[in-house]
C-alpha cells in the first residue's frame, strides 16, 4: 500500500479555542491514550509542520549539532524498536507502557547526545517539539470527522507515516485493533 500523506487541518480546527481543548482524565489511560494517538494522525502534518519549525531555528543556530541531534535519536529509536520486536518482554512492555518506552528512547539519546556535542540542541530542536505534540494531542478533544480518518488508517485503506510510526510503537485505538482484528479474520 503506497503511503499517502495526512492533508494539513485547517489552524482554526487545529488550535481552537478554549472550548475543544480539556485535561485528560488520568484515571484512565487507555482512554487517555486513543485520544492522544488519534490527535496524532488526524493532525500530524501539522505536527510536522510545527516541528519543521522549531527544528529549523535551531538547525539555523546550531546546524551541526542539530544534525547530529536528530541522528542519533533516529538510530537510538530503530535500536530499540528493532530489538523490541526480537524480544516478547520487550514488545510486552512497548505496548503495556508506551510513554515508559518513548522516554527510555529520549533519555538514551540524551545520553548519548551529551556525550556527543550539546545538550541544548537536543532539548530545543528535538525534546521541545515533542513535547509540544504530546500536549496538544493530550489536551486536543477528538471529533466526528477526527474519529472517522483514524478508522480508515486503523483497517487499512490508508496508510500515512505517523500511522507507521505509531504502528512500530505498536499503538492503535483500541477499538481500532479490533476492527483490523476481525477485518483480517473475515478475509480468512
Amino acid at each position: 500500500m503506497e503511503v499517502q500523506v495526512a492533508p494539513v487541518r485547517a489552524w482554526d480546527d487545529f488550535f481552537p479555542g478554549s472550548d475543544r481543548f480539556a485535561r485528560p482524565d488520568f484515571k484512565d489511560i487507555s482512554k487517555w491514550n486513543n485520544r492522544v494517538v488519534s490527535n496524532l494522525l488526524y493532525y500530524q502534518t501539522n505536527y510536522l509542520m510545527v516541528a519543521a519549525a522549531v527544528v529549523s531555528i535551531v538547525g539555523f543556530l546550531s546546524p551541526l549539532n542539530m544534525l547530529i541531534g536528530g541522528t542519533v535519536v533516529v538510530l537510538v529509536f530503530m535500536g530499540f524498536v528493532w530489538v523490541s520486536h526480537n524480544k516478547d518482554i520487550l514488545r510486552k512492555l512497548k505496548k503495556q507502557y508506551p510513554t515508559t518506552f518513548v522516554v527510555v528512547i529520549m533519555l538514551s539519546s540524551y545520553f548519548l547526545i551529551s556525550y556527543l556535542g550539546d545538550v541544548m540542541v537536543f532539548m530545543f530542536g528535538i525534546t521541545l517539539p515533542l513535547l509540544l505534540m504530546f500536549v496538544h494531542a493530550s489536551l486536543r478533544l477528538r471529533n466526528i470527522k477526527n474519529k472517522l480518518e483514524n478508522k480508515m488508517e486503523g483497517i487499512g485503506l490508508k496508510k500515512t507515516p505517523m500511522g507507521i510510526i505509531l504502528d512500530a510503537l505498536e499503538q492503535q485505538e483500541d477499538s481500532i485493533n479490533k476492527l483490523a482484528d476481525y477485518i483480517s479474520k473475515a478475509k480468512e
